[in-house]
C-alpha cells in the first residue's frame, strides 16, 4: 500500500495492515483517511513496540481499530442472503413491538399484531418454545422469533425483562424511535398505533403507556386509567394511603410494566438499569 508521506507520518502502516490483513486496501485506504477528522493518541508501552492508533471515542473494545471501520450499532431488519436488492425491505420500519408470548395467546396476539402497520418490526419471545405453530399467521414470517423457554417469574407472570435485558441491547434497537414492550393478554380493540406515535411525539413523552378502559379486569392504578377530557395525563389521586406522596409514584410519574413504551433515548438509559 501507497501513501503520500506527508499525509499520516507517525502511523506505522506495517503495523496496521498486519492487524487487518483481511481488509481490503480500499477501505483500509479510506478507514486511514478518516483519522485526519478525530481526535487520535498515538502510544507505545516501550521502544521496542511500535506505534499503535488510539481512539478514545470508539467503543471500549475497539479503541484501537481506524474509525472508518467501527460500526458500533446493528438492528432487526431482515435482509437477503441471496436473490435480488428488490427483495430486501421495502421500508425500514422506525418502530419496534415486542411481546412475551405463549401460543395459548395467539387470538390475542394475532389481534394486537394487526394494530402495526409496516412501520413497525414485531419481534416475538416465546416462554414455550412454540414457534413454528405461529405459522399460520402470514405476519409471523416476517417477524422475529426469539425461544427460550420457562423465563417465567412464576405460573401465569411472563418476565418480559429477562428477554429485554438480553435481546434489546440499546445499540442493536438504536434505529427505531420508540421500542413498545407489552404483554401478550391486552385488549386493544380501541388502540391506534399511529395515533398513539402522534400523541407520544407531540408532549414529548420519553416512557408511556395507553390508558386503560376504566371497566378493564387489569387496572389497578389510577394512574393507568384513560380519561376522556384530555390527550394524556401525567398525574392523578389515588386511593387513601396508597401515596406517600402526591407528586411520586404511583400517584405522578408512573407507568406499569404491561404496555410500556420507551423512546430510544429513554432506553438506553433503562435497559443499564434492568437486573
Amino acid at each position: 500500500i501507497n501513501l503520500p508521506s506527508s499525509l499520516f507520518p507517525s502511523i506505522d502502516l506495517t503495523y496496521i495492515e498486519d492487524k487487518h490483513s483481511g481488509l481490503s486496501t480500499r477501505k483500509l485506504f479510506s478507514a486511514l483517511s478518516s483519522l485526519k477528522d478525530d481526535k487520535v493518541v498515538m502510544v507505545a508501552s516501550n521502544k521496542s513496540e511500535k506505534t499503535k492508533i488510539w481512539i478514545p471515542t470508539n467503543p471500549r473494545g475497539a479503541e484501537r481499530l481506524p474509525p472508518g471501520i467501527i460500526t458500533s450499532e446493528s438492528d432487526f431488519y431482515l435482509h437477503r442472503l441471496w436473490g435480488q436488492p428488490s427483495e430486501d425491505l421495502t421500508i425500514k420500519p422506525k418502530y419496534l413491538v415486542t411481546f412475551t408470548v405463549g401460543y395459548n395467546q395467539k387470538s390475542n396476539i394475532d389481534a394486537a399484531v394487526k394494530k402495526f402497520s409496516e412501520n413497525f418490526t414485531i419481534m416475538l419471545f416465546h416462554y414455550d418454545g412454540l414457534t413454528t405453530e405461529w405459522d399460520e399467521f402470514e405476519w409471523s414470517k416476517r417477524a422475529i422469533h426469539v425461544s427460550v423457554q420457562k423465563q417465567t417469574k412464576c405460573p401465569g407472570y411472563v418476565e418480559s425483562r429477562w428477554y429485554a435485558k438480553r435481546f434489546l441491547h440499546p445499540d442493536i434497537v438504536a434505529p427505531y424511535d420508540y421500542i413498545f414492550i407489552w404483554d401478550e393478554d391486552l385488549g386493544v380493540e380501541n388502540f391506534d398505533a399511529e395515533e398513539y406515535i402522534k400523541l407520544v411525539r407531540r408532549h414529548g413523552l420519553e416512557i408511556s403507556q395507553p390508558g386503560l378502559d376504566a371497566n378493564s379486569a387489569s387496572l389497578t392504578w389510577a394512574m393507568t386509567r384513560k380519561r376522556d377530557n384530555t390527550e394524556v395525563h401525567m398525574d392523578t389521586e389515588e386511593r387513601p394511603g396508597w401515596c406517600s406522596d402526591q407528586h411520586l409514584p404511583p400517584c405522578a410519574s408512573f407507568v406499569e410494566i404491561m404496555a410500556t413504551v420507551f423512546s430510544r433515548d429513554a432506553w438506553r438509559c433503562v435497559w443499564h438499569m434492568i437486573q
